[in-house]
């Protein structure tokens, strides 16, 4: 995950925490993910897990024949990835990086965000948008998971509704779906959640 003005909580958490008890592990794909990547015949190609964490959806998306490279905020987090990485013999490129001010090239058929934007400052959000249009390839998909606003209390990340999407990425991208979902990770309750599915025209 990446919060530019978090950053040294996000690598002490990294530092003091086991990733598999932090609330966003989750092993596997996320089955919504899976779906929207079946759905709309994403199937290979150059991907970004962009708020790797734990790096398991970097990983999966391996697996499943994808090129891909993974970043995160934290060093301790790519570094404990990479590790996990190279233990199941996968090849992924793992980049410390702040998305708030990239150095990441790209371009990407696939930038999937599983719980990045969600915790960037609301005055981040477009640097944000511009910054991952500009990593996309033309026709290239945007998978976003986040925090629904009905998940209630103001603990952990921000949370949105679908308008709030629809505004803040509509005038880059084309917002194909927006859909309701759970987060998956290691709370008993899962927090309520929306996945986004974008396509860069």
């Amino acid at each position: 995950m990446n919060d530019k003005q978090g950053f040294p909580e996000w690598e002490k958490h990294y530092r003091e925490t086991p990733v598999e008890d932090m609330p966003w592990f989750f092993e596997d794909l996320e089955s919504d993910v899976q779906a929207a990547l079946a759905e709309h015949g994403i199937e290979s190609g150059q991907a970004l897990d962009l708020g790797t964490g734990p790096g398991t959806q970097a990983m999966a998306l391996a697996r499943l024949g994808f090129d891909v490279s993974a970043s995160d905020l934290s060093e301790t987090a790519i570094k404990l990835a990479r590790a996990r990485a190279e233990e199941a013999g996968l090849t992924i490129d793992w980049r410390q990086d702040d998305i708030l001010s990239s150095k990441l090239h790209g371009p990407y058929d696939l930038i999937l965000d599983r719980g990045c934007f969600h915790v960037l400052a609301p005055a981040d959000r477009q640097t944000y948008v511009k910054t991952v249009f500009g990593l996309l390839k033309q026709g290239g998909w945007l998978l976003l998971k986040a925090f629904s606003v009905d998940e209630r209390g103001k603990w952990g990340p921000h949370r949105f509704a679908p308008a709030d999407i629809e505004m803040l990425f509509g005038a880059k991208l084309e917002v194909v779906s927006i859909k309701e979902t759970l987060f998956h990770g290691t709370l008993k309750k899962l927090p309520k959640a929306l996945l986004a599915v974008m396509r860069r025209p």
